[in-house]
């Protein structure tokens, strides 16, 4: 198999979803040990505006587009996590013994994930409070903490000491959640993401063999991305404050003003970040970028562990699946949109 697509993914609660260029696949594992599967085809902005494929640009695209199709991924899998526990509350009310061998099997001919026991805008509205408070706790709080040291916006410390706060908090929220029994799961299945983009990444056959020889450690790692997004942030925020005027006499509206116009440079910022992380990742062959790139890989020992071979079966499923849709040819994007398949293990998967 030659490789010649960029691939990526994400983790997703007892799943992994992976996108290639024309290709959106998730897979996850039921309680009953089937695998489900959903691919529909996918294409960037980018395709029908250009311009957003420039230098600098393009990062911030990439961004809100991971976001979105993470959410995407993220409905699917919970959807199906509640379904899981729905028939685990029904066999205990039957007093049936906990055996999910037993559970009875799918039939995705009938199965319908937009009528499920998750609702739809209540998952959106929980993961946009998510941000909004991840933004006040990694923006604002570093912000008005250092505005309480006295410095203003226009000095460098002040974006340096605003930079360490962030880390810092950063690190310390990574730390406690991975203490959580359900993130380490998550943290298996991103590490199983890794193991297997290398596998294709190195021309080899996508099978559990193959890919559990691999490091969990990714240079496009998104850890590592928003790494390099907080020490962009520090740079930027060193050249724009400067040139901005007070914006309110009372100190803390002030800050509150300030903190809301870092929400908009997120966006440059994103895209200073990817392109550093796209050109390292071409030349991780040379001592200083392998040095830059350290505390990148060092985070993901945290936020990645090994897998087992289960969780390795599902992440080469979500990619086959992504890269299936590559291999059928731009004619036949619209065939099998969106259809959700039940597999048993990756021998079944073809492409």
């Amino acid at each position: 198999m030659k490789s010649q697509h960029n691939v990526g993914g994400q983790a997703i609660i007892e799943g992994i979803m992976m996108r290639s260029p024309h290709s959106l696949a998730i897979a996850i594992r039921r309680a009953s040990g089937e695998i489900v599967v959903t691919e529909r085809p996918w294409e960037s902005i980018w395709s029908r505006l250009k311009f957003l494929r420039l230098p600098f640009l393009r990062g911030s695209i990439v961004l809100i587009e991971a976001l979105v199709n993470g959410i995407q991924a993220l409905y699917f899998s919970a959807h199906h996590a509640m379904l899981d526990e729905e028939e685990r509350i029904q066999r205990e009310e039957n007093g049936e013994e906990e055996n999910v061998e037993a559970s009875v099997p799918l039939d995705p001919d009938n199965l319908d994930d937009k009528d499920g026991a998750v609702s739809r805008w209540a998952l959106y509205g929980t993961i946009v409070l998510s941000l909004g408070l991840g933004f006040a706790l990694f923006k604002g709080l570093p912000h008005l903490l250092t505005t309480f040291t006295g410095l203003q916006t226009d000095q460098m410390l002040f974006h340096v000491l605003d930079g360490a706060i962030k880390l810092a908090l950063f690190i310390g929220y990574i730390l406690l959640v991975a203490r959580l029994p359900d993130m380490k799961r998550i943290f298996q299945y991103h590490g199983a993401e890794h193991k297997s983009i290398y596998a294709y990444e190195n021309d080899e056959e996508l099978t559990v063999e193959n890919a559990r020889k691999y490091t969990t450690l990714h240079p496009r790692c998104g850890t590592s991305f928003i790494l390099i997004v907080l020490l962009s942030s520090i740079f930027i925020f060193m050249i724009v404050f400067p040139f901005l005027p007070r914006f309110h006499p009372h100190w803390f509206v002030n800050a509150l003003i300030q903190v809301a116009i870092k929400l908009p440079l997120m966006l440059p910022i994103a895209g200073l970040a990817y392109e550093f992380q796209r050109w390292s990742s071409r030349h991780m062959d040379h001592w200083l970028i392998r040095i830059a790139t350290k505390p990148g890989l060092w985070m993901q020992k945290i936020t990645t562990q090994e897998p087992d071979d289960e969780q390795l079966e599902i992440a080469l499923v979500a990619l086959k699946k992504a890269l299936w849709r590559e291999t059928v040819g731009l004619d036949d994007l619209n065939d099998g949109k969106g259809k959700i398949e039940v597999y048993s293990s990756l021998a079944e998967v073809g492409f």
